[in-house]
């Protein structure tokens, strides 16, 4: 992991990011993988397919990531244009994330992957029968 600067508004955000795979020849599969290919990325985009939600509810949809992990998750996904996150100043703070127009185009990509997923189970039943 490397540490991430970008100035925004006159305030450097820094934190933690993973490091990335090196693209010298601009490949559009590696680009993509540099954005959502991690562990939790796509999980994140598919609980806010349709809604908004919570810090909170995102942890407890998403039971194996821990609080950090999120919160560094939702942070680089920020970042990227992925989600958009809220605050509101009421007593206690409440904070909701969201997609992006950015975000939800990966929606129908997640989709498809589910599909072939799916695909790839029934694939692999058919042949422990054989």
């Amino acid at each position: 992991m490397y540490l991430c600067q970008r100035e925004s508004s006159n305030q450097k955000v820094t934190h933690m990011a993973r490091k990335l795979i090196e693209n010298p020849n601009d490949c559009p599969i590696t680009h993509s993988m540099n954005i959502i290919g991690n562990k939790w990325t796509s999980i994140i985009v598919y609980m806010l397919a349709d809604r908004k939600l919570r810090f909170g509810e995102l942890a407890v949809r998403i039971d194996k990531i821990s609080r950090k992990v999120l919160t560094d998750q939702l942070r680089e996904m920020e970042l990227r244009g992925i989600v958009v996150r809220e605050s509101y100043a009421e007593t206690p703070p409440r904070v909701e994330y969201s997609l992006t127009e950015k975000g939800a185009r990966l929606i129908p990509i997640l989709n498809q992957l589910c599909a072939w997923s799916k695909d790839i189970e029934l694939d692999l039943a058919d042949e422990k029968v054989r």
